[in-house]
This record gives structure tokens, C-alpha cells and sequence, in this order.
């Protein structure tokens, strides 16, 4: 694994807009000294490294799957913070195997040695249009001899084919509350792999969607019974409104109700509490530090970054937001290789239960959040 440079495309930003990546400069904070895409620079793997590195992202999953089959049969749902009326659901929608699509693997990797998770989003995971459409249009125009870690538009298209979901049309929703367009376009980028796969489609806003008491059922502006629906809204959102109450019990969601459990970070501790000193896991607990003397405070249900706090013996840094009611996990502290003073993350893409790609960001801080830069990556021949 290695940072190298090469001159951006003429004109990469309007590529990058005819190709969906509209709203990267609205979801990059202004006054910033780089763009969100930043081509100027990108990362070369071995085929040796990616294969190792796919491997390590498939046990993670399945390790993952584990945790959840654990929390369900001994009944942790408190440790997650999930309200107690919503217990039985999760559990229902888990025995069933409610149908999954896709999710993000967070990992610490610097080349040399096994990659750490950080974090799994598998609930609401963005960063899927760079991922799998912008940087292999990249590849194509500047190392069209050389390989991607990218499978992910194909999975996506065989994964919408494989699901059994209700006739009628799959709806697919984003949120109103969306001021850059990011979750928007990731929507409308996953429904399009489902027409490809052959899936009739409608885009709704979540705010849009009614529910009809009457008919004990969902349903859209045009009274349009809604059978199965893709959203990229939280789960936690939702149970924590009166909406959710009716979302656990009718329709088919995806990603379903049992991912509440693997995009809250309390599965960090239980992955070590039931995989204790596992190369691929850092050390992580709920009820508090214990011996790690450098760690992440982390709030269960945080998102980009916000609310951490870093104890390390030089000292503790923190950052701004208002996550933390539903609890923390203390997981421990390794700081992010650096590369020429950049320090990336990697997100590891897995569609049904398969590794499928991979999406880098770096910043030079110490967590990656809204001021990263996602850039591309390229496997050397």
C-alpha cells in the first residue's frame, strides 16, 4: 500500500457531476484547502494485499452475523440502547432473515500489517457513489491497464435479483432533512441498480410516506400501497418516533430491522467479548476503559465523527456534537497510519455477505469526519 500522485483530469470536477457526483461541494465544509474528490492523488495496492484484505472483511462480517445471533438469543438489546417495546421485533425480523443488501466495514490499515475495525455501518452507510462509479471511471481514464477493488455495481444489480420482495413497486427513500444531496443521490444510485436488475421503482421522501390506519398499511401521496421499501434513514430515528412503532411490523425494509444492531457501536465490545484478542479487532468495552491506557470514547449511535473523545497519556482531544445520551464504547486507541501526512481510512464494501470493493478517505486528523477527502485507489499490474 502506497500514496502516490498523478495531475487531475481537465475539467475531473464536471466529469464528476455528469457521472452523479453532484454534491461534492456541498458536502464538504467551505474554506477548505482540497476538494471532497481529490483525484491529485490516490492509493496503489497489490493484488496479494486486496485479496488478504477481502478475506479479513468476509470473517469480520460473519463474526458480525454471530454477534447478532448472540445478542438475540441472550436478549442484550440494552446494551444497544434499543427501546425495550421494539426488543421482540428485532428478534422477529433476525429469525426471519429479513432481507439485507449492503454495508461499510471502517478499518485501520497501513500495509504491513492485519486491518482493525473501527466501525460497521450496515445500516445507512454512504460514500457508495464515489466507491463504485466515480473512481472506476477514474481508473478507466488514467490507468485503464491497472485493476479496482470494485465489484460493487454488479453485486448490488445480482443482490436486487436474488431478494423475494412483495409485488408491486419498490419504493426507495430519502430524507427531506438532506441539505447537500449526498443521501439523494446515493438513493437514486441504488435505485437504479434495482431497475437494472429488473425491479419496478419509485422514489419517495420519507416524510411523504402515510400511514393508513384503516388499512393497517403504508402508503404514499398517491395512496399507492408501499409492500417493501429501501431508506437510508436510521433505524434508531425511526424507533425513536411513533412512525417506528408501525415500521417494525409492516411493510419489508431494507436494510431490515435486525441491522439496528450491527451500525451501533456497542457491537465493538462484543466482538471482543466474544472474539478476545482477535488480530483483526481492537480491545472494546461498554462499561468503561479498564486497562487501556490510550482509547476512543465512541457514542453508540454517533455519526461522522461527532461526540469522541481521545484519552491517550499525552492528553485528550475531543470533538464537537450531541451524541452520547444512549451511552459510549471505549475501544482502543490506534492512531491512523499517516502517508505523507495524510492519514486514510479504509471502507471496505460488502454486498449480500461477500466483500465487493473498497472506498478510501483521509483527513489529518486523528478521526475521519465531514472535512475528509475521498480518493481513489487502483491495484498495480
Amino acid at each position: 500500500m502506497r500514496r502516490e500522485h498523478h495531475p487531475a483530469r481537465d475539467d475531473w470536477d464536471k466529469t464528476i457531476e455528469s457521472q452523479g457526483l453532484a454534491y461534492h461541494r456541498a458536502a464538504h465544509p467551505e474554506g477548505l484547502s482540497r476538494p471532497y474528490w481529490d483525484e491529485s492523488v490516490h492509493y496503489v495496492f497489490s493484488m496479494e494485499e486486496v485479496e488478504s484484505l477481502e478475506a479479513q472483511v468476509e470473517e469480520l462480517h460473519e463474526m458480525c452475523l454471530s454477534a447478532v445471533e448472540h445478542v438475540i438469543s441472550t436478549g442484550r438489546f440494552a446494551d444497544f440502547a434499543v427501546p425495550e417495546w421494539a426488543w421482540e421485533d428485532v428478534a422477529r425480523s433476525w429469525e426471519r432473515r429479513d432481507p439485507h443488501v449492503y454495508a461499510r466495514f471502517d478499518l485501520r490499515y497501513d500495509g504491513t500489517g492485519p486491518a482493525r475495525l473501527l466501525e460497521y455501518n450496515a445500516d445507512t452507510p454512504t460514500s457508495l457513489v464515489e466507491s463504485s462509479v466515480i473512481q472506476w471511471f477514474w481508473l478507466q481514464d488514467v490507468f485503464p491497464g491497472d485493476d479496482q477493488w470494485n465489484s460493487v455495481h454488479e453485486r448490488l444489480v445480482e443482490r436486487w435479483r436474488e431478494l423475494s420482495l412483495p409485488p408491486g413497486r419498490t419504493h426507495f427513500a430519502f430524507t427531506s432533512m438532506d441539505e447537500t444531496g449526498e443521501e439523494a443521490m446515493t438513493v437514486a444510485y441504488l435505485q437504479e441498480t434495482a431497475e437494472q436488475a429488473g425491479l419496478p421503482t419509485m422514489a419517495i421522501a420519507m416524510e411523504d410516506i402515510g400511514w393508513d390506519a384503516l388499512n393497517r398499511r403504508f402508503a404514499g401521496l398517491d395512496g399507492e400501497m408501499i409492500r417493501s421499501i429501501f431508506k437510508l434513514y436510521p433505524w434508531e430515528w425511526m424507533l425513536a418516533d411513533e412512525f417506528g412503532r408501525h415500521a417494525v411490523r409492516h411493510g419489508t425494509w431494507i436494510e431490515p430491522l435486525w441491522k439496528t444492531l450491527l451500525s451501533n457501536k456497542a457491537l465493538l465490545a462484543l466482538l471482543w467479548e466474544l472474539n478476545p484478542g482477535h488480530p483483526n479487532l481492537l480491545p472494546a468495552y461498554l462499561d468503561g476503559p479498564r486497562e487501556l491506557t490510550s482509547y476512543i470514547a465512541k457514542p453508540l449511535l454517533g455519526r461522522e465523527g461527532a461526540s469522541m473523545r481521545i484519552v491517550t497519556p499525552d492528553g485528550t482531544r475531543e470533538t464537537s456534537g450531541s451524541y452520547g445520551e444512549e451511552g459510549y464504547v471505549f475501544q482502543g486507541f490506534e492512531a491512523l497510519p499517516a502517508f505523507e501526512g495524510q492519514r486514510p481510512v479504509l471502507g471496505a464494501w460488502v454486498v449480500a455477505d461477500e466483500a465487493a470493493g473498497l472506498g478510501l478517505r483521509e483527513t489529518t486528523g486523528l478521526i475521519t469526519d465531514d472535512t475528509s477527502s475521498f480518493v481513489p485507489h487502483r491495484i498495480a499490474d
